[in-house]
């Protein structure tokens, strides 16, 4: 059964109020891999009455109010995706699709989803605790740079008006919060709690022990250097273990966050991943052809959350966290084994992994007990030698599950670091993963191959990949397997100009492939690339990096690594032109794109001949 939606819901459930209600800029799929409804379900779970409206009505503040005046609280969260990244390309055009609404239409949730909805709570329900949450809310809780109306917003906290901000995975602290709430306390009551963020009044007394003041609002507004040292030291101080308490002023009044919340054990993996989920959409959209977003996962295992991969594009780590949680083999088997019970299964486990499949254990015995370390990185610029990779205990994992009645296959489909595997002498890794798990293309992030912009990412250098690639196709020759990599790249990202650019697009020449996925670089809210984005500087040394801003050489770097598409030719000549890179436009396999004009005809065959293979 459904968590509530309406006062019909509730009447079948012989219910006369809420304890929570949440709200919620995506469509409602009782699956764990969407934020509200876990939420949902483990409040549930705790013996609370929790209601969800999906959706609503921004315009309409009677939307909020279908199922009553919640006892304890709203929790407000913008959905799986930032609210601007769901609507907007990094070209800043509108998205024709939204996969987390019915049917995929798009224009269903407002523009900072998370700060409307907050602002829209407190009107129906101004004497209930407002709490933020989730992606958008979590990513945006400092005063940060926002790409799309190019500008330094406050905090989600002042911007929404709620009253409690929680970032991160947020079960172990709504734990917290809810029996503080649910006892007769306060949001006030809730401020010792980890994870948690909220406001103080100038004047009123700060927290002091443990505590560090970053530059202010007004500060990072003024000063893109004041910007760069704000995101250092949030940056050092996201450890469960030792981190400080942030204060960062907002005119007036003082954004205090609280050190993150503790990595949840094993067994509360498995208690939160078991709870009784539909693993459906709402029936409600059935008419609407369901939602999307739920085929990527329908038929997939998550086996751990969180990573330390350290790459300065994601949010994951700034998230989830850099400490690897794992699901029990015995939690995921039982849900493997309910898959193969779905009518409409195939065979097929599309995916079991986490954001990076293979970083299942943590590898580093000292992370997991005093967190992630301060100025360093895991694989950065070089592994670290407190790395003990083993994935012998996923390994078998995925045998088991492979081995399970009605299971065909398990594919690896969520990613992994080629670096991390290489650590492994033994290649037992590899040869299973080639052997078993892959469907044809192995999808894999090298990103770029030019020094400075790997830097600049935090990924390993072009070597790295190249000798990752010859034991692939080494294992699929020994194999007799026909696969292929799908490298992913990123163009346009800070540290790239354009002659990084045209080498790359050189090197995919001059190898015989033909990028498919690229990537035009997005600045993200709150990530690392984002503040170099923005300020120009590098947050770790505050040393300059080079920035392409304009769009005409967003669009040039973006083009250079599509040379091979024919609608994507005059741009790739205008930037080879910029670039004083005209010899390589020409006829012939040693030049990057034919000239203008070119007439069809045997010398286009013979040019596009060596566009055909890929990596």
């Amino acid at each position: 059964m459904f968590l509530p939606i309406n006062r019909q819901d509730m009447n079948l459930r012989d219910w006369h109020y809420l304890d929570f209600l949440i709200i919620t800029g995506d469509a409602i799929v009782d699956h764990y891999s969407f934020g509200s409804p876990l939420i949902g379900r483990w409040l549930e779970h705790l013996g609370y009455r929790v209601g969800i409206i999906a959706q609503p009505d921004w315009h309409d503040l009677d939307s909020l109010k279908i199922m009553g005046k919640p006892r304890f609280g709203v929790l407000v969260s913008a959905g799986n995706l930032d609210s601007m990244i769901n609507h907007y390309t990094a070209a800043k055009k509108p998205r024709r699709q939204d996969a987390y609404s019915p049917g995929g239409q798009a224009g269903l949730r407002p523009d900072y989803a998370a700060a409307v909805y907050s602002r829209l709570a407190k009107q129906a329900f101004p004497d209930v605790p407002v709490i933020l949450g989730g992606v958008e809310a979590s990513m945006r809780r400092f005063a940060h740079y926002d790409y799309w109306s190019d500008s330094v917003k406050p905090s989600w906290l002042v911007e929404g008006g709620a009253d409690l901000l929680v970032y991160g995975m947020a079960e172990l602290t709504l734990q917290e919060v809810a029996a503080i709430l649910a006892g007769g306390g306060t949001a006030a009551d809730c401020r010792q709690v980890p994870g948690l963020a909220y406001l103080l009044p100038l004047g009123a007394p700060l927290p002091q022990r443990r505590a560090l003041e970053i530059p202010s609002l007004k500060q990072v507004r003024s000063s893109k250097r004041a910007f760069a040292k704000a995101f250092q030291q949030i940056d050092r101080e996201q450890n469960f273990y030792d981190g400080k308490i942030l204060l960062q002023r907002h005119n007036e009044v003082y954004l205090v966050v609280n050190p993150p919340q503790r990595p949840l054990t094993t067994l509360e993996m498995d208690e939160i991943y078991e709870l009784p989920f539909s693993n459906c959409w709402h029936p409600s959209y059935d008419a609407q052809g369901g939602v999307p977003a739920l085929t990527e996962v329908e038929f997939s295992l998550l086996s751990h959350r969180g990573c330390f991969g350290g790459c300065a594009f994601c949010s994951i780590g700034h998230h989830q966290g850099a400490i690897i949680q794992n699901r029990s083999a015995q939690s995921i088997l039982a849900e493997a084994r309910r898959l193969t019970q779905k009518p409409n299964f195939k065979g097929y486990i599309h995916d079991l992994g986490g954001p990076t499949a293979n970083f299942r254990g943590q590898g580093c015995a000292k992370a997991r007990k005093f967190g992630p370390c301060r100025n360093k990185k895991c694989l950065y610029p070089e592994p670290c030698a407190n790395l003990r990779p083993d994935m012998h205990e996923y390994m078998g994992l995925l045998r088991q599950v492979a081995a399970l009645p009605g299971v065909k296959k398990v594919f690896i489909r969520s990613g992994i670091r080629y670096d991390y595997l290489l650590l492994d002498r033994s290649e037992a890794f590899l040869r299973q993963l080639v052997a078993n798990h892959v469907s044809g293309h192995l999808k894999v992030a090298p990103e770029h191959s030019q020094p400075a912009v790997l830097a600049a990412m935090g990924k390993p250098g072009w070597a790295v990949y190249r000798r990752f690639a010859a034991k692939f196709a080494k294992q699929n020759e020994l194999l007799a397997k026909k696969q292929y990599l799908l490298p992913y790249f990123i163009a346009a990202h800070p540290g790239c100009t354009l002659q990084d650019a045209v080498q790359l697009a050189v090197q995919m020449k001059q190898g015989g492939w033909r990028p498919e996925q690229v990537q035009l670089f997005l600045p993200s809210p709150g990530s690392k690339s984002t503040c170099m984005y923005y300020t120009g500087l590098n947050p770790d040394d505050l040393q300059p990096v080079y920035v392409p801003k304009s769009r005409e050489e967003r669009e040039m770097q973006l083009a250079l690594l599509l040379y091979a598409q024919p609608q994507k030719q005059a741009l790739v000549r205008k930037a080879l032109q910029k670039a004083g890179r005209e010899d390589l436009i020409g006829w012939g396999r040693q030049y990057l794109v034919p000239p203008e004009g070119a007439p069809p005809g045997k010398r286009t065959k013979e040019y596009n001949k060596g566009q055909r293979r890929r990596s």
